[in-house]
């Protein structure tokens, strides 16, 4: 897991998200939480949200990162 710094993040939509899921994952990056890292893929994460899970790409030289997708989470 790596902690994804707090700092004025540019996020960009590769797709067409809703609002609300732009507005938690803003949510989550300046809370600094934590994402799981792709193994297979540098700078790939997955966070988690309250109902969804994001994949964001966090371009390494600069605060944007990208979202990808979200899908919502397995209800256990």
């Amino acid at each position: 897991m790596i902690a994804i710094e707090k700092s004025l993040l540019q996020v960009e939509d590769l797709r067409r998200h809703t609002p609300e899921q732009l507005a938690e994952l803003r949510a989550l990056l300046d809370a600094a939480v934590v994402g799981r890292p792709d193994p297979h893929r540098p700078g790939f994460y997955e966070v988690d949200g309250a109902e969804y899970v994001y994949f964001i790409l966090r371009y390494p030289a600069g605060d944007k990162v990208l979202l990808i997708a979200a899908w919502k989470k397995a209800r256990r």
